[in-house]
């Protein structure tokens, strides 16, 4: 009598053509986009020199993504996604295109007004991120087919992961030489990323099951999200998790206060948690945390707050680069789940929408998170502030665990 098995394939949207274009794009966008976060960063707090103006930036940037991230993701629901990804990168390469020559030694811009261009320039960057928010995820789920969502989603963490890592570290080598060298690069790369993604067709929009009206539309992500519990309390425990236990955006301030390191450290510092994310997704490419996936979720953000707490004490530069390997470790498990999660439970028509309200409580955080960072720092003192961040987090879990069973019981087998 012979014994079936169900072999796990880790390696399945891989040989999906059209997949690996879009995970090409994936790369270098998020390579410029990591590398800008650094050289931005630098380059306010070089001018500045003060803790709050790290948090200003994310500020900058979340408020307009907010406000456009509804209406961008009917837009996404309603327009060729493949359209507005060039459309919305190609304003990327606009937008970069004036940091570059706020960088220049020529221009009398950054001396006659100080760091405000700069802002006004990320606010603009905010509105085309809410785009791209809203019609990358949705894309990508018309390229693959349902089973392999897990996989696809497994993979694109991979590679965001991968670029953050890369990318940070060479903004710090750069940013040694200068800032104007440093956004020229960044610039190659947004380039190479748009030639990339025209290499895969366009895919038709799903159809919808109404007629709506532009109100309804936008509403209908909403009322979709909040009635679902798995949805709901993967995205707000992942939300309160980035909110207060973010420590990136601080690391700037550590490097030069704490560690007493330069830029070149600083791009290593960065990159620390996008490698150990990419560990962990090798690990979870094998063995998908798809099982026990409540469970896994509450432990690894839990574990994520315990590492962010570590870091915040630690004043040896090796040693804070291992914690933040840990954070990167623990919160691509969460990453995979959540975003098997909305794969899985999202209907296609929809897929848009609620990616814009995901973007809201996911991508915006890590703004506001910046924000959060930068006014506890002011308030509380550097390491303090990042302490505290990590013992919320952990509380949060704890909360979230007792109020909301069903995702803690989940297995994502069971999704229909």
């Amino acid at each position: 009598m012979t014994k079936k098995t169900s072999q796990h394939d880790p390696y399945a949207v891989l040989r999906i053509k059209e997949f690996l274009f879009f995970l090409n794009t994936r790369f270098f966008l998020t390579l410029a986009i990591q590398m800008q976060s650094v050289i931005v960063g630098w380059q306010v707090y070089k001018i500045t020199g003060d803790e709050l103006d790290l948090g200003l930036i994310g500020l900058a940037e979340a408020i307009p993504f907010i406000a456009v991230s509804l209406f961008s993701g009917h837009v996404a629901d309603t327009v060729d996604r493949k359209k507005i990804i060039i459309t919305a990168t190609s304003f990327l390469i606009v937008s970069t295109l004036a940091l570059l020559y706020f960088s220049l030694e020529t221009n009398t811009i950054i001396k006659d007004h100080g760091t405000l261009p700069i802002f006004l320039v990320i606010g603009f960057i905010g509105i085309v991120r809410g785009f791209i928010s809203a019609a990358f995820p949705s894309f990508m789920s018309q390229l693959v087919t349902r089973d392999l969502y897990t996989n696809a989603a497994t993979w694109n963490s991979t590679v965001w992961h991968v670029a953050s890592i890369v990318g940070p570290a060479m903004a710090g080598f750069i940013c040694a030489v200068s800032f104007t060298a440093a956004y020229k690069v960044n610039i190659a790369l947004i380039c190479i990323s748009i030639f990339s993604f025209l290499f895969i067709k366009s895919k038709p929009l799903p159809k919808k099951e109404k007629t709506e009206t532009l109100f309804e539309s936008l509403s209908a992500g909403i009322k979709f999200v909040f009635k679902n519990q798995l949805i709901l309390g993967a995205l707000s425990l992942d939300l309160f998790a980035v909110l207060f236990g973010g420590a990136v955006a601080m690391l700037p301030a550590f490097a030069d206060k704490i560690l007493h390191v330069g830029a070149i450290e600083l791009g290593f510092l960065r990159a620390a948690p996008a490698l150990g994310a990419v560990v962990m997704a090798i690990i979870i490419a094998y063995k998908p945390p798809t099982q026990h996936a409540g469970r896994n979720l509450f432990l690894s953000i839990a574990a994520f707050g315990g590492a962010t707490i570590l870091f915040g004490i630690s004043e040896n530069y090796y040693l804070s680069l291992f914690f933040l390997f840990l954070t990167g470790a623990f919160d691509n498990v969460s990453v995979v789940i959540r975003h098997s999660i909305l794969q899985l439970a999202t209907p296609d028509h929809m897929r848009g929408r609620v990616s814009s309200v995901n973007s809201i409580f996911i991508g915006s955080s890590n703004e506001i998170g910046a924000f959060e960072s930068g006014v506890a720092a002011r308030a509380m003192g550097l390491k303090a502030s990042v302490v505290f961040g990590g013992i919320m987090t952990i509380l949060i879990v704890a909360a979230t665990a007792k109020i909301a069973p069903k995702l803690r019981k989940l297995n994502m087998k069971n999704i229909e």
